[in-house]
């Protein structure tokens, strides 16, 4: 399992999760970081998730 990495941020930049979790691919981040954002109600909110390489799996500004 790899670790992989969930931030959203407010309209003025601020930092409001930071949040890590494993998943066992990249797609499966995808689907797990995306999952996360709707149950959370960030959906909408700036965000991105990162793999432990740095590639970007979800983006949205």
């Amino acid at each position: 399992m790899k670790v992989y990495k969930l931030t959203v941020f407010e309209k003025d930049g601020k930092k409001i999760l930071d949040e890590a979790f494993e998943a066992s691919s990249d797609s499966d981040a995808k689907n797990l970081g995306a999952t996360m954002l709707e149950e959370k109600g960030y959906a909408e909110h700036t965000h991105r998730c990162t793999s432990p390489l740095g590639k970007l799996l979800l983006f949205h500004v």
